[in-house]
């Protein structure tokens, strides 16, 4: 799966960022992500709500990377948007939930949920401007 080329090939919105951004983006966003499960793990195990919470978190986890491979290795751009719809449902769930235990732990999931926002909108419109590749 060559992430990088599929996504220089595809017809673009004007809005849409370039391929570079991506790699400090996530990467910036799992590291928030990390510390924010490392935060509420550290909280005692009789915190109501932290197992749920962090379950949560992996089963978010196990979706996002579910997403790449049906939009990059697969090019299901409507099952893709369907299951990014799906992440980001599990993502607020997961900032509740990491809320309701350590609020700053849901803080730093905002950036996530709004980055997951921004990629849903992306994933739709690269979708209807590549019908034959993403159909």
């Amino acid at each position: 799966m060559n992430a990088r080329t599929f996504y220089a090939d595809l017809v673009r919105p004007v809005w849409a960022p370039p391929g570079w951004v991506f790699g400090p983006v996530w990467s910036l966003l799992f590291l928030a992500m990390a510390l924010a499960a490392w935060s509420v793990w550290r909280v005692p195990q009789a915190s109501k709500g932290r197992s749920i919470a962090l379950g949560l978190f992996v089963v978010q986890l196990v979706a996002n990377a579910l997403w790449s491979w049906l939009f990059f290795a697969w090019h299901l751009g409507g099952l893709a948007f369907a299951e990014v719809l799906l992440l980001w449902l599990l993502i607020a769930g997961t900032l509740f939930a990491f809320w309701r235990i350590k609020p700053a732990a849901g803080l730093l999931l905002l950036p996530y949920l709004a980055w997951v926002s921004f990629a849903s909108v992306l994933n739709y419109t690269l979708w209807q401007l590549n019908p034959t590749i993403l159909g």
